[in-house]
């Protein structure tokens, strides 16, 4: 059976473009891209000593789990070069599950959809521009909705990485 996904992407260390792409690209087999958001310029979140990110976000199909999505995005990021770091500190690439069909999950090792994701501009404007109806299933509102409380200072589109 395959599962429908929606990934966000971040990268503000070396070359950002390259990071997002190299991510998106190698997604595959496990993962089947179907939509791909605008690059955003965003400011840091959380420690804001860092240089500004490039976001993304995704819709995928995948026929993984949960558990094993997350394992395969994080041995991702380790063969694309992430290092570990503090939380919220600067990183080569991140990619991060946000929702999974519409399932929702808390272990200690995954947490859908993400708790976080409806405080975050640098995800809601991406995720809105290729998903605007789509529905949080915790908070029972679409994605265009919670962007409405967010601040989107400072978010800026970049431009398309291929179609």
């Amino acid at each position: 059976m395959n599962h429908i996904v929606y990934l966000a992407l971040g990268s503000n260390l070396e070359n950002r473009f390259a990071n997002l792409k190299a991510a998106v690209n190698n997604l595959t087999p496990q993962l089947t891209v179907k939509k791909k958001s605008s690059v955003y310029e965003t400011p840091p979140w959380g420690f804001e000593d860092q240089p500004k990110f490039l976001n993304q976000v995704v819709m995928a199909e995948t026929y993984l789990d949960p558990e094993a999505l997350l394992k395969h995005l994080k041995r991702l990021e380790t063969a694309l070069g992430r290092t570990p770091s503090f939380e919220n500190g600067p990183r080569l690439i991140d990619v991060d599950i946000l929702f999974f069909d519409d399932l929702s999950l808390n272990t200690p090792e995954l947490q859908l959809p993400h708790p976080r994701l409806h405080e975050r501009a640098f995800v809601l404007v991406p995720l809105a521009e290729i998903a605007p109806k789509l529905m949080h299933p915790k908070m029972k509102k679409t994605i265009k909705e919670l962007l409405t409380k967010v601040d989107r200072k400072g978010v800026r589109k970049i431009k398309r990485i291929g179609s």
